[in-house]
């Protein structure tokens, strides 16, 4: 049995992305979990996504997902709630129910809305009755981190170290794509 979870994130300086794939790899440290990094269109302009863009179906078929933005004043960015505001047949067929769900997010400075743009992305996803998970105080990195990492999801503070992540930043991320991973190995048992 193949466990199959989304990373959805949008990303357009890479510091989401490279938080994404961190959640990738700890999702897929766990034996039989499929890790599909996607990501959402444009709504305007050319930007060029690295990643494929999810479909509905992929969304509908996943066993959990996981979700990251980067802050965009204090909320999810544009493209991404975008995306949410086109799955009504997902929210009427119930595919989502009790899946279990996490957040990501990256910001340029410490105070720039992390955590009110975790909060934002966990709208959607409660109304789609999802699970949301994040990151416990037993990670012994949340008690000491001086850049990202909350107990709401995994983050990032760009302005500290560029585009790439902090040691804490990826360990962080790591163990919450692990936890999201055993948890939807568990509820597909179910």
């Amino acid at each position: 049995m193949t466990c199959k979870v989304v990373v959805l994130y949008y990303s357009r300086h890479g510091t989401t992305q490279a938080l994404a794939r961190q959640i990738a790899r700890g999702i897929e440290s766990n034996a039989n979990c499929e890790a599909l990094l996607r990501t959402v269109a444009e709504i305007e302009g050319d930007h060029q996504p690295s990643d494929p863009v999810i479909s509905i179906e992929e969304l509908k078929q996943c066993d959990g997902l996981a979700m990251g933005s980067p802050v965009w004043f204090g909320n999810m960015a544009a493209p991404l709630k975008h995306f949410w505001d086109k799955t009504t047949s997902v929210w009427l067929s119930g595919d989502l129910i009790d899946k279990p769900a996490c957040l990501f997010s990256s910001s340029s400075t410490l105070h720039g809305g992390q955590e009110t743009t975790l909060q934002s992305m966990m709208l959607p996803l409660l109304h789609h009755g999802m699970m949301i998970l994040g990151i416990p105080y037993s990670e012994p990195k949340l008690h000491s981190t001086q850049s990202g990492g909350t107990p709401y999801g995994a983050t990032s503070v760009a302005h500290h170290h560029g585009n790439s992540l902090s040691a804490d930043e990826i360990e962080l991320a790591q163990q919450l794509g692990k936890r999201l991973a055993q948890t939807a190995l568990k509820m597909k048992d179910n």
